[in-house]
């Protein structure tokens, strides 16, 4: 057994063979060394309905060695959350990319290894859909700064709604070797507005550039597009592009237009290329459980075109090609015999048949000849063409018009610093609803 020497016995003997002895360290307390250190328990998930209200209680304890001295609670909430009411002690704001928030001071102080619970609560609003809720303090109970930890965390929820993303198209005309601009359209019709960043629903809007004409100026939002998803920034002279939204968030009724510049082709015919509302890896997104909306077209009518010989469009009796491949208004007979609108949306898309929808006029070509005039659901079959015959043209296949495009963790993107924020203290309220919305 080792005995320890005294510190006067050491430095005895220290001398005695003549060495220095360095002074020994003796462990001091200070004051400067106590410091509270708040924990902040998990909120459980949820899936709330739009009105619902989400009440719930979170616990704080202190695993530090001096207490905190009151606590400052903050609760940030996405767009499509709000709080019930408000509560006393608490001062309510809006944050950046309309967080709510709210900052609560708990009058209380939490000794070491005590803890304190209060109240989380707030509300699904009708657009609820991608939400999130950041919620709590820092570590010694002053207000919290940007960033996630033990003491500051957050919840992400999926509201129990939907939201529905539209694709809209364009009609433009112009000669061979001329350009010409088109739109295409991300729309979000509701009811939930949309935010993702962390799964592959992400909303977007995948372009086909129509056959014939090339790409000369495309928006910066919109990348090609390869077998599943972009293959690299944005560039002209790709056959198909994805555009998307700003932080992957389009809101309620929010419509979002990408304008390309095309070149017709010297020998160019009428033409056009699809648009479908999606997600940016081609995926159709679980939210959006209506898809008839979810295709359109970019249509290019090209002067001079015979409309015996499009490169689009259906095909005659004769067996040719019909003018302008459903460039004009009045009907398209181009391929699937599908009618376009004036800015390119095929309005049978996502028709079974119909009860006799025709087009109105056919497809005009620049030189007065007319082709078929429109298709007939109930029937299957066209309408007489009159391009040089008074033979009737039959519809390919079915009477559809067209067919529809087919096609995380949390669905909930981060809140960014100035996120969504309320909280509660003592009555803290928290409501959190996830929904999608669309984007003009």
């Amino acid at each position: 057994m080792r005995t320890a020497l005294r510190p006067t016995a050491a430095a005895v003997v220290a001398a005695a063979i003549g060495i220095g002895v360095p002074a020994l360290a003796v462990p001091v307390a200070h004051a400067e060394d106590l410091a509270p250190d708040l924990v902040i328990s998990t909120l459980p998930t949820a899936s709330p309905k739009p009105g619902e209200v989400y009440d719930r209680s979170v616990t704080l304890t202190n695993e530090g060695t001096a207490p905190a001295d009151g606590v400052t609670f903050r609760i940030r909430l996405t767009r499509g959350l709000d709080f019930p009411q408000p509560v006393e002690g608490c001062t309510y704001s809006t944050v950046a990319d309309h967080v709510r928030q709210a900052l609560c001071e708990l009058d209380t102080v939490v000794q070491p290894h005590a803890s304190v619970t209060t109240p989380v609560r707030f509300k699904a609003l009708p657009q609820a859909l991608m939400e999130a809720v950041e919620y709590g303090t820092s570590s010694t109970g002053e207000a919290p700064g940007e960033g996630f930890d033990d003491s500051y965390r957050r919840l992400t929820l999926t509201a129990d709604s939907t939201a529905d993303l539209r694709a809209e198209g364009d009609l433009t005309e112009g000669a061979p070797g001329s350009r010409v601009s088109v739109t295409a359209t991300l729309r979000n019709d509701g009811p939930g507005w949309i935010q993702n960043q962390e799964s592959d629903d992400q909303p977007a809007l995948i372009v086909q550039i129509p056959p014939g004409t090339v790409a000369r100026e495309v928006p910066e939002d919109c990348r090609p597009f390869g077998t599943d998803g972009p293959t690299g920034p944005s560039q002209p002279g790709r056959p198909r592009y994805v555009c998307w939204p700003a932080g992957h968030a389009i809101d309620l009724d929010q419509s979002l237009d990408y304008t390309f510049v095309l070149e017709i082709g010297k020998t160019a015919r009428s033409t056009k290329g699809k648009v479908t509302a999606g997600s940016v890896y081609g995926i159709h997104p679980e939210f959006d459980e209506n898809r008839a909306n979810d295709t359109a077209y970019l249509t290019v009518d090209v002067s001079g075109d015979d409309p015996g010989t499009s490169t689009s469009g259906g095909t005659t009796a004769g067996g040719t090609s019909t003018s302008s491949g459903g460039a004009s208004a009045g009907g398209d007979t181009g391929s699937g015999g599908s009618t376009t609108d004036g800015r390119g949306n095929d309005p049978h898309d996502q028709s079974t048949g119909g009860s006799g929808a025709t087009g109105t006029s056919g497809d005009t070509g620049t030189s007065g000849d007319t082709g078929t005039s429109g298709t007939t659901g109930a029937s299957g079959t066209a309408a007489s063409g009159t391009s040089g015959s008074a033979t009737t043209a039959t519809a390919s296949g079915s009477a559809t018009g067209g067919t529809l495009a087919g096609t995380g963790s949390d669905g909930t993107p981060v809140l960014t610093a100035a996120a969504v924020g309320a909280t509660v203290l003592g009555g803290l309220v928290l409501v959190a609803v996830r929904r999608r919305g669309t984007v003009k």
